[in-house]
């Protein structure tokens, strides 16, 4: 960045004073928060994550500094604006699987159709459990997405990532509105939380762990204080 593209000092302390302005608003709209999903809160919390990215940015461009604290979701998400009092929520959810046990998947499907079906026995081409993504349709169909969610290992598939948001609306949409397109025309800026779950965060943690097995490996038992293989371990006292 040129010199003369470069913030000044005054509009550096202006962001920094407008941060210290958007957390004293953050916290009077938690102490006065009126339940779990405050609309107040979440605004405030917006307009605190929207101050400190501007002040961390311009910190950097002036004095190559950067803060020492990141707030989560604010380059994903833009500021809610949506109802303070929202009277209708959608809530939109997607979970990605891997079909890693294919003979299961066929198999759990197999028995939803038997148990359908008494009478057959065995399993014909035609039946939709012949083919995956048959088998698919056939547990789909007859388990909650939240069942499948819980026993996705019984069902031979692997979660991948999650993500749930809930979003305001003014009205309730009508029957049958929205359901050949069900996740267009979804505003961002409408969106009262999220909740994701992925892979990503685990590898992060796993990084984590990684660096601290590094530093606490040289730290081992000494060849005196090492347990002998033969001795066995005292049983775990379950009133304890």
């Amino acid at each position: 960045m040129s010199d003369a593209a470069q913030p000044t000092a005054a509009e550096v302390r202006a962001a920094a004073e407008a941060v210290k302005t958007a957390l004293d608003r953050h916290l009077a709209a938690v102490e006065r928060r009126s339940g779990e999903d405050d609309p107040a809160v979440y605004e405030a919390f917006n307009e605190l994550a929207a101050a400190a990215e501007e002040y961390d940015e311009l910190l950097y461009d002036r004095y190559d500094e950067v803060t020492p604290f990141e707030i989560p979701g604010t380059e994903d998400m833009p500021p809610y604006t949506g109802p303070e009092e929202p009277s209708a929520l959608s809530v939109l959810i997607r979970r990605d699987y891997t079909v890693v046990e294919p003979q299961r998947l066929l198999a759990q499907a197999q028995r939803v159709e038997a148990a359908d079906e008494p009478s057959v026995v065995g399993v014909d081409d035609d039946e939709a459990s012949a083919t995956v993504h048959g088998a698919l349709g056939v547990l789909f169909g007859e388990f909650e997405a939240d069942e499948i969610a819980s026993r996705h290992k019984e069902f031979g598939l692997e979660e991948g990532d999650s993500t749930l948001w809930v979003t305001a609306g003014d009205d309730t949409a009508d029957p049958g509105e929205w359901l050949e397109a069900p996740f267009e025309n979804v505003d961002p800026q409408r969106v009262v939380c999220r909740f994701d779950v992925s892979a990503v965060f685990d590898e992060d943690e796993d990084d984590i762990e990684d660096v601290e097995d590094d530093i606490d490996g040289d730290e081992g038992l000494d060849e005196d204080e090492e347990l002998d293989e033969d001795e066995e371990l005292e049983p775990l006292d379950a009133d304890r």
